[in-house]
């Protein structure tokens, strides 16, 4: 099994990323600090076609002695958490980036291997921070400047998500993560004659025998699917084992360790027995079908909620229970300090004040991140915390638990090549396909996308 360097990765994403250059059609935009290191990311910005200037906010003064530029993808709410470290260091002016993950990654891979234009920070998601590891020296080791004095402040599995292998280097720090559970409709189980409250339903459903009896009952009694799509199922499934695709040698094991085989087994066998739908996540179907309520659970992280909230905003049936046979994580980023970033102690200080447990309160509370710091579990705002929209449940403690059972998985610098064929031989069993044929076809194919 060959490494997968970070010209190989920028290679691929290179690639993907002419593949649909054609439908791009945003505007550039330009950071405007003085310094060297930000002429370097305006040149990036001016660059990338995918940076519209709404994707920009500037904080502080023009003139601060201190210009730092923060990549990021998605909407975090960062910019607004940092407007207070702004007005407490006024020699401290940031400018943030933030756009699609996909185009924010290939951005990031281009910069690093030109040697200019990277960020002074950068958010990496969490599936695609082992691409960068092998590519150490473009990055600054946190544990230089004094990281191993917070690790406590941190999940044990989060923070070593974010080390080397070897556990000498430390590549950022992490941000929210997902912790896994099973959002479910009320009304679909009274319709089936079953308890609908959260104790009940935790008491029901503990297992995933029992999550199958379940589903049974509902789709005797409604007609309706137990879950979304297989996609969600399988990465339940997937994300409690403590061995994903690859060892720590980056060595594929699909074929060696039971886990991946047994959580595509047991989806194709729900799918088989009509518990499982194939809502493509994302699309209008799979929205209109939270709205509606078309189907019993939806197995997802914490960050799931606001994607329920946004395509059911009416909807007053979900409720969250924790997961069958304890949880999982799916999602969370890290910030790293780009190597070529010239102001790197004041880019570590940023990151730790952003990062802090006072902090990632303030954004669970008005973004919904969910914490990596389990000292904010215990603060009385997230013991006390009531959600309106799931009938005024404390769904933060269904999340903690979830996220106090997560134990560290290495992903690997392949894992997403992987995981698409895997997903994509899923949809085949939907589709008819037998899933033993298929489950070989799925190694075949990895086999070949893997050893490129």
């Amino acid at each position: 099994m060959k490494k997968y360097g970070l010209m190989a990765a920028l290679l691929a994403l290179t690639v993907a990323a002419a593949g649909c250059g054609d439908n791009n059609t945003n505007d550039t935009a330009g950071n405007t600090n003085d310094n060297a290191n930000a002429n370097d990311n305006d040149a990036a910005l001016a660059d990338n076609e995918d940076v519209n200037e709404e994707d920009i906010t500037s904080l502080g003064d023009e003139d601060a002695d201190v210009e730092l530029s923060f990549w990021l993808f998605g909407a975090t709410g960062y910019p607004e958490l940092a407007e207070e470290y702004i007005e407490e260091n006024p020699n401290v002016s940031i400018t943030f980036q933030e756009i699609e993950m996909g185009d924010h990654h290939n951005n990031l891979f281009t910069a690093l291997s030109a040697g200019s234009g990277a960020p002074d920070l950068a958010a990496i998601e969490v599936s695609e921070l082992d691409s960068y590891k092998s590519a150490e020296d473009r990055f600054v080791n946190l544990y230089d400047f004094g990281a191993e004095d917070i690790k406590d402040d941190y999940l044990d599995w989060v923070w070593e998500n974010g080390e080397s292998v070897e556990g000498d280097f430390l590549f950022g720090l992490p941000t929210d993560i997902g912790p896994t559970v099973m959002f479910y409709r009320t009304d679909v189980f009274e319709e089936a004659g079953l308890p609908s409250e959260p104790e009940e339903v935790e008491e029901l459903i503990s297992t995933w025998d029992e999550y199958r009896e379940v589903a049974q009952t509902i789709l005797d009694e409604t007609g309706k699917p137990m879950a979304d799509n297989p996609e969600t199922v399988f990465n339940a499934k997937r994300d409690q084992a403590p061995q994903a695709y690859f060892n720590e040698n980056d060595e594929l094991i699909l074929d060696d360790e039971p886990y991946v085989r047994e959580a595509f087994f047991e989806t194709s066998e729900m799918i088989e027995d009509g518990y499982v739908d194939n809502f493509g996540m994302w699309t209008p179907e799979w929205g209109g079908g939270m709205a509606d309520g078309d189907f019993a659970t939806l197995l997802a992280p914490a960050w799931m909620q606001g994607v329920i909230k946004g395509n059911a905003p009416d909807a007053t049936e979900w409720r969250v229970a924790a997961m069958p046979e304890g949880g999982g994580n799916w999602g969370g980023s890290y910030v790293t300090i780009p190597e070529q970033s010239e102001f790197q102690q004041e880019a570590y200080d940023f990151m730790t004040w952003l990062l802090a447990p006072e902090q990632q309160l303030k954004a669970f509370e008005n973004m919904g991140l969910f914490p990596s710091t389990p000292e904010v579990y215990d603060m009385p705002e997230f013991q006390d915390y009531s959600d309106e929209y799931f009938g005024g449940q404390n769904t933060a403690e269904v999340f903690a638990q979830s996220a106090l059972e997560g134990e560290h998985v290495h992903k690997g610098p392949q894992y997403g090549d992987v995981n698409s064929e895997i997903l994509a031989g899923l949809d085949n069993v939907f589709d008819g396909f037998d899933p033993e044929e298929e489950w070989e076809d799925v190694l075949n194919r990895v086999e070949q996308r893997t050893s490129r």
